[in-house]
């Protein structure tokens, strides 16, 4: 018997007792969908949250005067509440510490809810306002699509010049070029000298809702001391990226005179933190689907096991013939093993579909980005695979074992 006769007989086996296969089956496909459907969400979920807190540029990280996430507990607002806000001063020293570690370095301050105008047309009071350095474009991986850049004039002499996302062209500009027309930014006349490229959604929620100035702009309007600043600095590379977070650390401490010992005062953050938060916040889900998924796998296995050997009991004569013939034990036993092991398949890759097409529809109502979970894909297939073997393998053994003599005159 080849490979080929194998395959033949063990289809036709499935197709002779469909209602007994398609409820074996059944077991299957549920021990697949339930670990493929959530992980397709979280798939989905992980990707869209992801490209939209990606934020800052490659090889980036920001110093802040808050944590992203606050936790909570007694007294953790006011330990985070009472830390001096990090200034614009801070940012130069930090600069000139920084020459020759860093490829870029900046800064920002961010006002938010505010409203634009043009002319008679008004935005919604969503709009955020961020006040940013030469640098701080960069290193948020903004690009002006069309216009120009700030320049180094528009810091130094705070001019009143902006740039603004594609959500506040979309509301003001509907017929007209943007640039070089006079805007009001919450009562304050702004020249729009450019656009910027439009941001990765997240969620299905635009991230182009804001308007950027000069950070000596936003200072004169809001004060020097009302906002908090945060710094964003950029490695070279990657490989040296960690040692500029070390350098960074060390002299923001002698900046802010941190005694030895203490806690800083201020925050990391990155894109790498803020994925590495989701992960440990889906780690737990992904590890019950697991769990969930093996224990009906389990279910499953001990199903096919008892169709198998309910099979072997029921086809004892056929097994002698088949002996009688020259079929050898292996044949038999690997006839009867790749039988389980097509139930799992089958079974798998229904689990599978419906998994990645529920998942993916589910994730839909988020408004999360689609996307297919190959790695647990494969790892379902060889899961379906492992149990096939597993319990497939005493009935298959069983059948080989027969005595053809015995099996023949079996009624």
């Amino acid at each position: 018997m080849n490979i080929k006769e194998i395959f033949t007989l063990s289809f036709q086996s499935v197709r002779t007792n469909k209602l007994r296969a398609g409820l074996t089956i059944l077991g299957v496909v549920v021990g697949i969908f339930s670990i493929i459907v959530i992980m397709t969400i979280i798939t989905m979920l992980q990707k869209s949250i992801e490209n939209g807190v990606a934020q800052l540029n490659k090889n980036t990280f920001q110093i802040q005067k808050y944590p992203n996430n606050m936790g909570g507990g007694p007294g953790w607002r006011d330990r985070f509440r009472n830390r001096k806000d990090i200034t614009l001063n801070d940012y130069y020293r930090l600069e000139d510490d920084m020459k020759g570690k860093a490829l870029y370095m900046g800064a920002e301050q961010w006002r938010f809810g505010i409203i634009v105008k043009y002319g008679n047309i008004e935005s919604n009071p969503n709009i955020q306002l961020a006040g940013e350095t030469l640098g701080g474009i960069k290193t948020n991986n903004w690009h002006v699509e069309y216009g120009r850049d700030f320049m180094q004039s528009d810091i130094n002499y705070s001019n009143d010049v902006c740039l603004i996302g594609h959500d506040v062209v979309d509301k003001l500009f509907t017929s007209i070029d943007p640039v070089g027309q006079t805007i009001k930014v919450d009562g304050h006349p702004m020249r729009v000298i450019g656009v910027l490229e439009k941001q990765p959604q997240m969620f299905g929620s635009s991230r182009d809702n804001y308007v950027v100035i000069p950070i000596t702009t936003f200072q004169s309007y809001y004060g020097k001391h009302n906002y908090s600043a945060n710094i964003m600095v950029m490695s070279k590379s990657k490989e040296d990226y960690g040692s500029v977070i070390e350098s960074a650390i060390g002299y923001m401490r002698t900046i802010r005179k941190v005694p030895p010992g203490k806690e800083n005062d201020f925050e990391i953050f990155s894109n790498e933190s803020i994925i590495g938060q989701i992960n440990n916040i889906t780690a737990g889900v992904k590890i019950g689907a697991v769990v969930v998924s093996i224990i009906a796998l389990l279910a499953a296995g001990v199903g096919i096991m008892n169709i198998m050997l309910v099979s072997v009991t029921e086809r004892t004569r056929e097994i002698g013939i088949r002996k009688a013939i020259g079929a050898k034990k292996f044949n038999i036993l690997f006839q009867f093993l790749f039988e389980a092991i097509m139930l799992c398949i089958i079974g798998g890759l229904i689990g599978i579909t419906l998994g990645v097409g529920i998942g993916n529809f589910a994730g839909g109502l988020l408004n999360a980005q689609s996307a297919i979970p190959y790695d647990w894909v494969a790892i379902g297939l060889s899961l379906c695979i492992f149990v096939g073997i597993i319990f497939g393998t005493y009935p298959a053994f069983k059948a080989a074992s027969l005595d053809p003599i015995e099996a023949l005159r079996y009624e």
